[in-house]
């Protein structure tokens, strides 16, 4: 236990834009599900915000010759991601958010069982034509969900059409215009998180569609963003809070020099609500 009290700050990096920390809710709740465990033990996050993974990489070379974390949380697993293989290299434990590799201990998420309960709910409401706006392509719990919704959808003789975002107010807009401006436009759409599927929804508004009786929507996370907004958005809802504190349990087991255990984040569980219903009549 003092090992850990005395081991200086766990580290993260975030490859992504600075400016959507500010608006979109589920890093800072993950962040603070994972200093709440933290503080219990006297530790601390330390984090710092990147454009690409090639300066998530400087950051763990220089955290590592500097002795600056004791620690480091890597998330966002990409295709043919070279960040596990890097830290296993420089030696700097580390605790991952999806996918293992490289020996690193992990906190895996389902992502295909929540998508297909998605549009399960979807298919029973009548659902034929739908779509998805989805995060960057390379992700690896992108590309599970994707599969994962497609093969639901090929069950029942559908085939889902995607446009992809990049988790931002505005992409979620401009995603939603296109697919609407279509010829058969979707009837359904799922997006990959709250920001998103809030603009999607004000896109919808500003060109007449009633939500849900001409389009049914439904948002990865769950946030108070999702709950005001008018109807309430149907959510495939995670308590990224308790998340966020799963993976402060191993980074705590790695820096205590106990066995980590293969975790798993808290399922997410779809809660239905205004924005979903029956399809409209052709």
């Amino acid at each position: 236990m003092s090992e850990a009290r005395t081991a200086g700050p766990v580290g993260l990096v975030l490859a992504r834009p600075a400016r959507l920390l500010g608006v979109e809710p589920f890093f800072m709740e993950f962040i603070a599900g994972i200093e709440e465990r933290l503080a219990e033990r006297d530790l601390s996050l330390l984090l710092h915000v990147v454009a690409d993974h090639d300066a998530e990489i400087a950051a763990y070379r220089r955290w590592a010759r500097q002795g600056m974390v004791a620690a480091t949380v890597l998330v966002n697993r990409t295709a043919d991601d070279p960040r596990p293989a890097e830290l296993a290299a420089l030696g700097l434990p580390a605790v991952v958010v999806g996918e293992p590799d490289a020996g690193l201990p992990a906190v895996r998420t389902d992502d295909a069982a929540p998508v297909r309960a998605a549009a399960a709910h979807l298919l029973a409401l009548g659902h034929r034509r739908i779509a998805r706006v989805s995060g960057p392509g390379a992700l690896l719990h992108t590309r599970a969900r994707a599969t994962a919704l497609a093969e639901a959808c090929a069950a029942e003789g559908v085939e889902p059409v995607t446009v992809e975002g990049d988790y931002s107010e505005q992409s979620g807009a401009a995603a939603t215009e296109d697919l609407l401006d279509r010829d058969r436009p979707p009837t359904a759409i799922l997006y990959d998180n709250d920001v998103m599927a809030v603009a999607g929804l004000g896109a919808a508004k500003a060109r007449g569609v009633d939500v849900p009786g001409r389009l049914s929507l439904i948002a990865w996370d769950d946030s108070t963003l999702c709950r005001l907004a008018s109807p309430d958005l149907t959510t495939m809802s995670v308590d990224v809070h308790r998340f966020g504190g799963v993976v402060a349990d191993s980074v705590l087991d790695l820096l205590a020099g106990r066995p980590v255990p293969e975790r798993w984040s808290p399922a997410a569980v779809l809660s239905a609500r205004g924005s979903t219903g029956p399809a409209p009549a052709e």
